[in-house]
This record gives structure tokens, C-alpha cells and sequence, in this order.
């Protein structure tokens, strides 16, 4: 199995004086974060695209290519790149950009994005975010594929011979899908043979199962060999500690926030009390024995082979956060990485 650290780069107030976390200092936070996961063997790090508050992960490439700079071996992810809302050819220069200077490290995850607020802000409708995404996804595997590229889509101008630069260095990056409940998504991922990654945050499992299980279906009615489809899937928390109690003591600042993040967008919360939460919800909170257990509760309904975790505190302080992360990859990430198996490239 193999272990990426993720973050949306939430910008909230200090959870401990409670006021507003200067801009800059922010993103020096996901750097360094970024730098921990490397200096603690994850695989990969990823960072999300937003165009709304609270976030601040407007520009996932000009993030992903500083981290570049400062990294030698973690692959680098978006989580996800909201094709819906992009100029596939404007996402193909960023991007071959940054694969260029990463040395090939970039994976890229893409999904048609939510929020009405960035919907707004692109005008993009619920109605064609779908055939967005769609025909941003197809046009940009043709950009890394042709050097000369000639198409009439229907969301942007016409292309006629058109050479989008730089041209790639290599195979062009590995796609996943990312998907919450869409089935659109998981069509289109099994269609073209690529990973899904199962948002698996917001909900208990039932969902997010069901959507796996038809991933595969269409992806052996597509004629793919079933042995090499490959599933990721999310956490929605993550701590770590000797005992249960202990990790759920000290989560319970997270979860407030959690609760308050909620209240403020004025949405009734999936599992209202801490103790449902790490019952029902996928996050893995507990001793290292309990996280093991409930990786392969999941693993049983799923057969996904890459997780997530937060790549930043999230409410906790920044030495119990990374105590955590460094708990994990001692006494969880081995026994997973030895009982669940890797997913079938050698690149991750």
C-alpha cells in the first residue's frame, strides 16, 4: 500500500489565540508540510484547488512547482484539478511546465470541482460542469499526446494545428479521477483505463462502496483487465496515538472545528458527536492496532491500495500532528505496506 499526505490549504483563524493566520506564513506552512512528508517516507503530496473561501489553493501548479524545487523524491499530486473550471490548453502549459521541473513526479487528480461560489466566479451551471469536465479531460490527453492538435470544442475556441509548449519530457502523468458520488466521473476514469480516488470524506462507507464496485464494473466493460484497476481513497481525520483514548482526547479540538466549519456554511453535520465520527466515518483515529484494523475494513469493501491522510494539523497542534504522522509511518504504514498490497505500476 502506499501513503499520500493531502491538504486543501484551509485558511482559518489560529486555533489557539484565534486570530487570522497571515497569507504568507500559511503557505509556509504547506511547505514545510511538504517537506515532512518527504523526510517521513510518504509517497506523494498533494494540494487541492479551490476558488473560494476558506481555502487558499487557488494556483495548485505554482505551489506544486515550489515544493519541486525543495523535494527530491515525493510525487507530487493535485487534489484535484477542477477541469470544469479550466482552459485545458492554459492546465496543459502549467502543468508540463511543472512535470518538466519536478523530473516527472507530477500525478495529476482531476474532478469537475464544487462550490457556487467558483462555479460563479468561472460561469460555469451545474448543468454542463459534467460535459466540462469531460471535454477538458479528453482535449488535455490528446495536448500530451500530439504535438499538432486540431479540435472544435465546444467550451473554448477552436484549435487548428495548434502547438501547445513545453512539449513533455516524458509519458505523460498518470490521471486519477477523483469522485465523491459521481458516476460520470467514474465512467469516464474506467473509459480511458485510469486510477479512481474516492473522495470517501464526507460520508459513511455505504456510498463511497457502492461507487468503487461500479467503477469496476464498467471498467471490465471497457475490456481492461480487472487485476490492474486501481483504487485510492481518502481519510476524513487522522490521529494517531498509544491508546485510543489518548487519540481521541486529542482530536476533539479537530473536531469543533470540524463542527464550526459546518455551522458556519449553514450545513447539518454527517456524524454530530466526536465518538460517531470515529465509529461511522473513515477517519483513523486511535491506537496504532485500531488504525490497522480499520485500513482493512475499508480495504475489504474497497480493494484500494493508495490512502490519504492530512498533511496538516487541522485544529491540533503542530508537534501532536506531526508525532502522529511519525507514529504512523514506525507502527502502521509497515504493516499495511506488508499486508495490502502496492498498486500495479512501480512509480508510486
Amino acid at each position: 500500500m502506499k501513503f499520500l499526505a493531502i491538504t486543501l490549504i484551509v485558511h482559518a483563524p489560529d486555533p489557539v489565540t484565534g486570530r487570522p493566520t497571515p497569507v504568507r506564513k500559511r503557505f509556509r506552512e504547506v511547505v514545510d508540510s511538504a517537506l515532512a512528508a518527504e523526510e517521513l517516507g510518504f509517497d506523494g503530496f498533494g494540494v487541492g484547488e479551490r476558488h473560494e473561501r476558506p481555502f487558499l489553493s487557488s494556483s495548485p501548479p505554482v505551489v506544486l512547482s515550489h515544493i519541486a524545487a525543495l523535494t527530491r523524491r515525493i510525487r507530487l499530486f493535485t487534489a484535484v484539478t477542477t477541469l470544469s473550471l479550466l482552459d485545458p490548453v492554459r492546465a496543459y502549459e502549467d502543468y508540463a511546465t511543472l512535470d518538466h521541473l519536478s523530473g516527472g513526479r507530477l500525478e495529476l487528480m482531476i474532478g469537475k470541482g464544487n462550490g457556487t461560489a467558483q462555479r460563479e466566479l468561472f460561469h460555469v451551471t451545474p448543468e454542463d460542469q459534467w460535459e466540462r469536465n469531460s471535454e477538458g479531460y479528453e482535449l488535455l490527453r490528446r495536448l500530451w499526446r500530439e504535438d499538432r492538435v486540431t479540435a472544435e470544442p465546444r467550451f473554448r475556441p477552436a484549435l487548428k494545428d495548434a502547438e501547445v509548449l513545453p512539449r513533455p519530457g516524458g509519458p505523460p502523468p498518470r490521471v486519477w479521477h477523483g469522485s465523491a458520488t459521481s458516476r460520470e466521473s467514474v465512467d469516464l476514469a474506467a473509459r480511458y483505463g485510469d486510477p479512481l480516488f474516492s473522495a470517501n470524506v464526507t460520508h459513511p462507507i455505504g456510498p463511497y462502496a457502492e461507487l468503487i464496485r461500479h467503477y469496476r464494473e464498467r471498467w471490465e466493460h471497457y475490456g481492461h483487465d480487472p487485476a490492474l484497476a486501481v483504487v485510492g481513497a481518502g481519510t476524513a481525520g487522522f490521529h494517531a496515538a498509544r491508546t485510543s483514548q489518548q487519540a481521541v482526547a486529542a482530536y476533539r479540538p479537530a473536531f469543533e472545528q470540524y463542527l464550526a466549519f459546518h455551522e458556519q456554511a449553514g450545513v447539518e453535520p454527517v456524524f454530530p458527536h466526536l465518538d460517531d465520527f470515529v465509529e461511522r466515518s473513515s477517519a483513523l483515529i486511535g491506537s496504532p492496532q485500531q488504525i490497522v484494523e480499520k485500513v482493512h475494513r475499508y480495504h475489504e469493501q474497497f480493494g484500494h491500495t493508495v490512502l490519504h491522510l492530512q498533511a496538516e494539523p487541522g485544529g491540533l497542534p503542530p508537534a501532536a500532528h506531526r508525532a502522529s504522522l511519525e507514529l504512523f509511518q514506525s507502527e502502521i504504514a509497515p504493516v499495511l505496506r506488508r499486508e495490502i498490497p502496492d498498486p500495479p505500476f512501480a512509480d508510486l
